[in-house]
């Protein structure tokens, strides 16, 4: 196997894992640690994660950057798929997961983990949500559908590179979702199943589209969904309007 070829593959290897590592110490190993600490690692991690992807395509492939527009296509899927996952996110706390009390010990972790951003009222609230919503999602579809798919494809079918990069953007998740609902909850292996199987039409809708737009839009509604039911879990700390 060519040198070169090796060295793809173990930076793909790498973009898969570090994810979950970066989650693994913001999340556990960090998480009685200061406040400014965690955000610095944390903020250090994200640097190093999306700065990945262009440093091993410019440097080390020697490869231009290429991020066309879709078709209408990829827009019109993106967007479809987008919004019935939000309606059905809303469905599924407001009609289901609130009711029966399963938001009750890890609404309170997510109330001290939104506290540890300094984040008490709904505007700065808001201003993380459009965040993650808008920027946040575009840096996931580019390193997880653009570098970690894309490599992917130049190895093994599609099929197989779908199912590997979609695993991949799983797995920090699992430990986000342990963190809060704990590993022996339902809701840890389904809702990481769910993650896994977004980011498997994403990857399909990148595929047919050529372009990270529909994903994009597509992942701004699921992140959308969760900042809303993220803002009825913790709007009852808020010190004020």
């Amino acid at each position: 196997m060519p040198r070169l070829r090796r060295l793809d593959i173990a930076a793909v290897v790498f973009a898969l894992v570090l994810p979950s590592v970066l989650t693994w110490l913001y999340f556990i190993v960090l998480q009685n640690t200061l406040s400014s600490v965690q955000q610095g690692v944390y903020t250090a991690g994200k640097v190093v994660q999306f700065g990945f992807p262009v440093f091993w395509v410019v440097a080390i492939q020697r490869a231009r950057l290429r991020l066309k527009f879709p078709g209408r296509a990829g827009i019109i899927e993106g967007a479809l798929f987008g919004a019935a996952v939000f309606a059905l996110m809303l469905l599924t706390y407001f009609g289901w997961l609130k009711p029966s009390g399963s938001f009750g010990a890890p609404g309170e972790a997510i109330c001290r983990r939104v506290a540890s951003f300094g984040v008490d009222r709904p505007l700065p609230f808001l201003t993380l949500a459009v965040f993650y919503s808008l920027i946040h999602s575009f840096f996931e579809e580019y390193y997880y559908r653009w570098f970690v798919f894309g490599q992917l494809q130049r190895f093994v079918p599609v099929a197989v590179a779908i199912l590997i990069s979609s695993l991949g953007f799983m797995g920090h998740h699992v430990i986000i979702l342990g963190h809060y609902f704990g590993y022996d909850s339902w809701i840890t292996p389904v809702f990481a199943l769910a993650i896994a199987v977004g980011g498997a039409v994403w990857a399909w809708i990148y595929y047919r589209s050529g372009s990270l737009l529909g994903p994009w839009i597509s992942h701004f509604f699921v992140d959308a969904a969760i900042f809303a039911i993220g803002y009825n879990v913790v709007s009852g700390t808020f010190a004020g309007p």
